[in-house]
């Protein structure tokens, strides 16, 4: 299974964030809709990650608060990233490798999608189920 297997499924909602912006505003789009991450953009190129990680720790550098602090200031600015060819057992040990449970997918220069470990769990336990449900099947009409 590839990466572009995994987009496929987890559909094409893509939330973004300026590295100007108000790093408060970014926590609260990744509330909303239930991300632990952005993708940082600046004149239509990636240039970096917002992920919970660095949220929690500028709320922790303001004891409690986040003030007028930008995202810019936090974000990961050279994060890993992944093809869609990867294999996911490459990924998954990519992520492990490196820590990040967030990863841009990048064809050439361009995003096309954020992956994340939860993500790959998922399709590696779909996969596995499969597997055992066609070997359960193949041992129950195995010929006596």
């Amino acid at each position: 299974m590839q990466v572009s297997e995994i987009l496929k499924v987890k559909g094409n909602a893509l939330y973004t964030i300026a590295p100007e912006g108000k790093l408060a505003e970014g926590g609260s789009v990744m509330a909303q809709h239930n991300m632990g991450s952005l993708v940082v953009m600046d004149k239509g190129r990636m240039v970096g990650m917002l992920t919970f990680k660095e949220v929690l720790q500028a709320i922790d550098k303001g004891r409690g608060a986040l003030g007028d602090a930008r995202v810019g200031d936090v974000m990961e600015h050279d994060p890993v990233t992944t093809s869609p060819a990867m294999e996911v057992n490459d990924l998954r040990r990519t992520m492990i490798d490196s820590g990040a449970r967030y990863l841009p997918v990048m064809e050439r220069d361009t995003l096309i999608g954020v992956i994340s470990f939860r993500d790959v769990a998922k399709a590696v336990l779909e996969e596995q189920d499969f597997e055992n449900r066609m070997l359960k099947g193949y041992i129950k009409n195995w010929p006596e």
